[in-house]
């Protein structure tokens, strides 16, 4: 990373939650220079601090902070703190938002960093960029590659999403219940509503009047926008399963052109963010609980041919839905905007 002569203030809005506290850690073992860096919140978790124990920062009320001293603010935070703040931060500086609050708006660019940066030349030295959910952005890192070598057609995907994508309290939440039924007792199940605990839950926010789910369409908006391709066929299914970090995606894709296996190997191995893990005899393939643990990379295994289609792939995703999806993506997009401008 380039050094740019006047390095940016920073707040970070939502610097208590999971992304919050993973984006300060980036930033810090990153070593992204800045002038100053601010953790925000709202008055929930006045009082607490963030940071490693060496380096910890104060929170201060974000509603009270005045936005023209900084020159770049992360929002981490819930989208009616996003809604309610970010817009005015963006009259002095960068926002990146990374809550739903503005993902679906024409003019805020939604940007997957490692898939379509040039969405950025929008933003001059202040204004606001939306972030993709996780999902939809490991989606993104892996399709984009694929469909510049020879066309997607049809996505066909399942997520099976980690419960930090629902918060601490879902962690907190599906460690207690864990220990409730290895202790013989019966797990409460109060976050979503029923026990995750050893179990497979086949519903990912609220369901609408059709029975598609708020995540099921917001992946399919989001992926549809980031590759730019508004008309792409994407059906999917979103699950939440017992995993504390990392999304897994079984994902099916047709093509308008031959791709063979070891050509798309090949494509995935040279693209930025992508990872090809190769099996080998002991049939190597990623896992939320080892290759996720990797803030860098988007990881694909088991990919093959579909036999029953041609021009169509099979293949395996995992990524770290808090590190890589949500807090480095948020890193790096803030990394190209300054040193565009420094």
């Amino acid at each position: 990373m380039s050094t740019s002569p006047l390095p940016p203030r920073i707040a970070v809005v939502g610097a208590s939650s999971l992304i919050g506290e993973a984006l300060i850690e980036t930033i810090r073992s990153r070593k992204f220079p800045f002038a100053a860096l601010h953790a925000l919140d709202d008055v929930r978790d006045l009082g607490r601090a963030v940071g490693d124990g060496e380096r910890d920062l104060p929170v201060e009320d974000v509603a009270t902070f005045d936005f023209s001293r900084v020159d770049l603010a992360f929002f981490c935070a819930r989208s009616a703190v996003a809604t309610r703040y970010a817009a005015s931060a963006a009259a002095h500086a960068w926002v990146i938002d990374g809550s739903i609050a503005h993902r679906g708006l024409a003019n805020v660019p939604l940007v997957v960093a490692d898939v379509n940066p040039e969405a950025l030349r929008m933003v001059g030295r202040h204004g606001l960029v939306a972030l993709p959910g996780s999902a939809a952005t490991a989606l993104a890192t892996v399709l984009a590659p694929l469909h510049q070598a020879a066309g997607i057609v049809r996505v066909e995907v399942v997520t099976c999403q980690a419960v930090s994508g629902s918060g601490r309290a879902a962690m907190e939440g599906l460690a207690a219940e864990t220990v409730d039924m290895l202790s013989g007792r019966k797990a409460k199940g109060r976050i979503f509503g029923r026990q995750i605990a050893f179990n497979v839950i086949p519903q990912v926010d609220a369901l609408g009047e059709d029975g598609v789910s708020a995540e099921e369409r917001r992946l399919l908006h989001e992926t549809r926008r980031v590759l730019g391709l508004p008309e792409l066929a994407i059906n999917a299914t979103a699950i939440r399963v017992p995993v504390f970090f990392g999304h897994s995606l079984a994902v099916h894709v047709s093509f308008e052109r031959e791709l063979s296996a070891v050509v798309a190997t090949e494509l995935l191995q040279r693209s930025k963010g992508c990872h090809v893990v190769l099996a080998g005899a002991d049939g190597d393939v990623p896992t939320p609980a080892i290759e996720a643990s990797s803030p860098d990379s988007v990881y694909v295994g088991r990919l093959r041919a579909d036999l029953t289609r041609d021009r169509s792939l099979n293949f395996w995703v995992v990524a770290d839905n808090i590190r890589k999806c949500a807090a480095y993506n948020a890193f790096s997009v803030a990394d190209i905007l300054v040193n565009s401008v420094g």
